[in-house]
């Protein structure tokens, strides 16, 4: 029976769930986002009573809390019991470029070279982590959101500025790979 759940499932059905997702959301006047959990975890533990942006009623959230518990275990599970043992299948056309990019593709799911435990023990490699998180955090506070929640669910609502939001990271992602990433690496 596990073996059939190990095979990798094609792209479309990863795009058919999140539309049923998205309609079901839809439906009950949820809009999907991750990065508000923070907020609201930052909610319940008190931070309200000190900064104003944290203010507010977190019980509203406690369903967001339920996706980020379960994107946890569903991690877990993927990572351990459902785990193939097959390297991961790349293009030779991405693993060229990755070469180019000096990355070497060793068969997993992240290079160990960007996200092995002894890149954290780099100045360089630390430093980036540190900024990328700064800019991640800030990005998504000043962008109303994640990534996921204005292209899955903001684009789902026609939103403009979820819109506006997404052609931006995609345009942050394409200046990041071709212009900073080889001059950092």
């Amino acid at each position: 029976m596990l073996e059939f759940i190990k095979e990798p499932w094609s792209w479309y059905t990863s795009g058919a769930v999140i539309a049923l997702i998205m309609v079901m959301l839809l439906y009950f006047g949820k809009s999907f986002g991750f990065s508000s959990n923070l907020r609201t975890i930052c909610s319940m533990g008190g931070a309200g009573k000190r900064v104003k942006f944290f203010d507010f009623d977190w019980k509203a959230q406690q369903w967001n809390l339920l996706f980020l518990i379960g994107a946890i275990i569903g991690g877990f599970l993927s990572a351990t019991i459902l785990k193939s043992d097959r390297p991961l299948q790349l293009s030779p056309e991405t693993v060229s470029d990755l070469a180019r990019l000096n990355i070497r593709f060793d068969g997993g799911l992240n290079p160990a070279a960007l996200f092995g435990i002894e890149s954290i023990y780099s100045l360089k490699s630390f430093l980036l982590l540190i900024l990328g998180g700064i800019m991640v955090g800030f990005g998504s506070r000043y962008a109303g959101g994640c990534t996921s929640g204005h292209a899955i669910s903001g684009l789902s609502n026609l939103q403009v500025p979820s819109l506006i939001a997404v052609v931006g990271f995609f345009i942050g992602g394409l200046l990041m790979t071709h212009l900073l990433f080889p001059l950092i690496f």
